[in-house]
């Protein structure tokens, strides 16, 4: 579980509010401190207990508690913080009163919570979870799981679809080529069909008679334990007689690398290919090939490389393993079926006469087509999915399958059920990944996701830590690493790329969002409230959302979610999704002020809304605000109380209120399309890292150097109202800045531009008219990506371009006198 990730993150922010809120904890600072460092006690178990959580209800339990206890504690010191703020902005109440029966009640919460703590401890040690690390490293359900999981090439699958060009490829690899010793790796995600093409291809004509004695088989499994997976090859490659009996009885007695030394005696000499299926991590492949160099070329002390074209077939879900294994291999990536395919694989499960199904009633036709584009080419789903149906060919069966289809995929059997095997996926994550899988969930079905905003997103919420904490500007780049390792690990597909190779666009299979969303319900994660299940007056209100709730995704339209009794006091997060074209009036967004006061992250992208009401300034805990594509014209002035704010994303406004100075914690500020030029003060921002969408005169009117975090920088409006050459200065003085955007509106131009002084620039994006391009010595001495938009040059710039040392790419997308050119 996320668990112990989740309660982290909190114990480290409540930790982060004792020092930064002081001043308004005076009075309980003390009471707070110590239940601070009782939490943090509580943390030295989790780790252990995370991982028991799926085997032992008991430790569930006792997790389930301590997550509790720490949203509790979170929730008092918030509310606490939240009343102290209303009351020092009343003269009279500020030291009176009201003050001190605050003080009061939460004293007496944090001292309820305390006995809550004891009691649970207590409780770990009565229930025998004391040493929760020592005893049975499995289970005997995760026993039973592996046995029935563990492949054998024998089983060979009798319908198999979509498969021939990988499986030609991957016979070619195998049999041809390179004489060293290669691993050739099969990665996707689960279910894709990785054991089943490597069946075919270790028993394909060409590969037996190319390895004829020295061929064997291991499945490794994520419990990789090396003595078994040596013991299943030496018994296919050694102990294959009777009188081979001794023999095996001699090697039973050996230690684990006493194993790995005789495999490696009897294979020095051979051509081999072995298979290792379902190999986890690069730590499971150090163990099993006992790797002791970092030389790419070295495949450990175990399995030799005699010359002769011997091979490894390894499959894996995740990428970084195969490129660990063997960095001069391309590892195979899977793909998802087509369509066509997805309905040929069905067909051959579900009608076993294999009798073309145009001769089946039209009905279950349209049913079955229905169904297979829910597996959205997912092959294990459509297996289970087609034997599933294929018991009962009535048009009841086949139509109640079709209205609760994620419900049977997950329950058709421990050893085939599409949610059991996707859920290894899960359990494989490290914790710290486990958070940023589950906040996937919020996203609607088929949904593309803009990786900037999901960076955003999970800065905010607190997912992403850098190794130095004070260390802010690696936040991003770390969120990015996060991303790249659930790529990696096929939990997330890739939609779009930019022009340097970076994710731009991301979605999740439909199968692992359902995951998602069962496992963030199990921890009060999220709940959804969709326009297809309607709050009807039949549904108490009390059962749609859990008053422990942390984050809501609304896929309904906002006046009927505005409509109803909110009972969840203590959300941080609300995210609204598909609403339409409606208006939100000013009074309907009242309600999220009102009832959700410690907020942290709210995200209004897409709802059309007339304006924002100034409640929404007593949010003093949010740190994300999304306004982009609202509509909205005008902020209200009371935003400038959003101390805490990290992130504020909205576009074509009027104008933005001159109070974005006071927001010292901004971090990210996007506001392009600003329809009137006015002054706009930010250089109090120490903390700003990207800014986006000021003009140019706004820009200059600030001092520069103050802003010593900035390293992304976005301008746009008339140019000609600046002075050319301090401009430039006032850009020279950003020393962290990496990337410039210039775009200059309809009537204004560029004159030749002297960007010299820019010594960290890496990435320039000029839009709009250019009188003349600047020569070669007057661009950035570390430019390595330049982007021309509409600059209506007359000459080809590809003679200076040439001359810049750094920039990597120099091919034209479209010719210089069309509209767009990039290097």
């Amino acid at each position: 579980m996320a668990t112990e990730t989740l309660v982290s993150f909190a114990v480290e922010r409540l930790g982060d509010k004792l020092i930064q809120e002081a001043k308004f904890l005076k009075g309980v600072s003390r009471q707070a401190d110590r239940l601070h460092r009782d939490l943090r006690a509580m943390q030295c178990f989790l780790e252990e207990a995370d991982k028991k959580q799926e085997e032992d209800s008991r430790v569930r339990n006792w997790v389930s508690d301590i997550r509790e206890a720490v949203y509790n504690a979170e929730d008092i010191i918030d509310m606490f913080i939240l009343n102290a703020q209303s009351l020092r902005r009343n003269f009279f109440l500020k030291c009176g009163f009201k003050k001190l029966i605050n003080c009061y009640k939460v004293g007496k919460k944090i001292e309820a919570l305390q006995l809550g703590l004891l009691d649970i401890s207590n409780r770990r040690e009565a229930l025998g979870i004391k040493n929760i690390g020592e005893g049975r490293s499995r289970s005997a359900e995760n026993q039973m799981l592996q046995g029935l999981r563990r492949s054998s090439p024998h089983a060979e699958e009798h319908v198999v679809v979509g498969l021939e060009k990988e499986a030609d490829e991957l016979v070619n690899q195998l049999i041809g080529g390179d004489l060293r010793c290669r691993v050739i790796s099969l990665v996707g995600m689960g279910g894709i069909g990785k054991t089943t093409l490597a069946k075919k291809v270790y028993n394909h004509r060409q590969v037996v008679e190319c390895f004829p004695d020295c061929r064997a088989w291991a499945y490794v499994s994520p419990d990789c334990r090396p003595r078994d997976v040596y013991m299943q090859i030496i018994k296919q490659l050694v102990c294959t007689s009777t009188k081979d009996q001794q023999v095996l009885e001699m090697v039973e007695k050996l230690q684990e690398h006493e194993l790995g030394d005789f495999l490696h005696e009897h294979l020095k000499e051979k051509r081999y290919l072995i298979v290792l299926d379902d190999v986890w991590s690069c730590r499971d492949w150090n163990c099993l090939a006992k790797v002791s160099s970092n030389d790419p070329d070295c495949l450990g002390n175990v399995f030799p490389d005699g010359g002769n074209c011997s091979r490894l077939l390894l499959t894996t879900r995740d990428k970084d393993v195969a490129l660990h294994a063997d960095a001069r291999s391309t590892p195979l990536e899977m793909q998802l079926l087509s369509k066509q395919k997805s309905w040929n694989l069905f067909c051959g499960k579900a009608f076993l006469d294999h009798v073309d199904a145009d001769r089946y009633p039209p009905d279950l036709v349209q049913l079955g087509r229905e169904m297979v584009d829910k597996c959205n080419g997912l092959p294990l789903a459509i297996v289970v999915l087609g034997g599933l149906l294929s018991r009962d060919m009535s048009h009841t069966e086949w139509r109640k399958v079709h209205d609760n289809i994620n419900a049977y995929l997950a329950k058709e059997g421990s050893q085939t059920g599409v949610m059991t095997v996707l859920n290894l996926s899960y359990i494989d994550l490290p914790s710290y990944l486990k958070p940023c899988f589950l906040h996937l969930s919020l996203f609607p079905e088929d949904y593309v996701i803009s990786t900037r905003k999901l960076f955003l997103l999970w800065i905010a919420e607190g997912f992403v830590l850098s190794a130095e904490q004070a260390d802010q500007q690696s936040m991003k780049v770390t969120a990015e690493v996060y991303l790249n390792e659930l790529i990696n690990r096929n939990l997330i597909q890739v939609v779009r790329m930019s022009v340097n190779a970076r994710v731009v666009e991301c979605r999740v299979h439909d199968l692992m969002r359902e995951l998602a969303i069962r496992k963030a319900k199990e921890q009060n994660f999220f709940r959804t409230h969709d326009i297809e299940d309607p709050l009807s007056s039949s549904t108490s209100n009390s059962s749609l959302f859990s008053s422990k709730c942390r984050r809501q995704s609304i896929y309904s339209d906002m006046e009927r979610y505005a409509s109803v009794e909110h009972n969840t006091p203590y959300l941080r997060s609300l995210l609204f999704f598909n609403l339409g074209h409606e208006i939100c009036r000013f009074s309907q967004l009242d309600f999220i002020g009102k009832c959700f006061k410690v907020l942290r992250v709210l995200d209004l992208e897409g709802v059309k809304v007339e304006s924002l009401p100034s409640i929404v300034g007593t949010l003093i805990h949010l740190r994300y605000l999304g306004l982009r594509h609202t509509g909205l014209k005008l902020l209200p002035l009371s935003i400038g109380n959003l101390r805490s704010l990290q992130t504020l994303d909205v576009n074509n406004l009027k104008q933005v209120p001159n109070v974005i100075w006071k927001i010292q914690n901004m971090r990210y500020l996007y506001m392009e399309g600003q329809k009137y030029d006015i002054p706009l003060k930010i250089d109090t921002l120490e903390n700003l890292q990207v800014l986006s969408g000021i003009t140019f005169k706004q820009w200059i009117q600030n001092n520069s150097s103050k802003l010593t975090c900035l390293g992304k920088l976005k301008l746009e409006g008339r140019y000609e109202l600046v002075e050319g050459v301090e401009f430039w200065k006032s850009i020279a003085k950003l020393r962290v800045l990496k990337s410039l955007y210039l775009k200059a509106s309809e009537e204004s131009s560029f004159p030749s531009l002297a960007m010299d002084s820019c010594l960290y620039l890496s990435k320039l994006d000029i839009k709009g008219h250019m009188q003349k391009l600047s020569e070669s010595f007057q661009f950035p001495p570390n430019l390595s990506q330049l982007t021309l938009d509409s600059c209506r040059l007359d000459c080809d710039p590809m003679p200076i371009l040439e001359k810049l040392p750094k920039l990597l790419c120099k091919t034209r997308e479209i010719p210089i006198s069309g509209i767009r050119a990039k290097w």
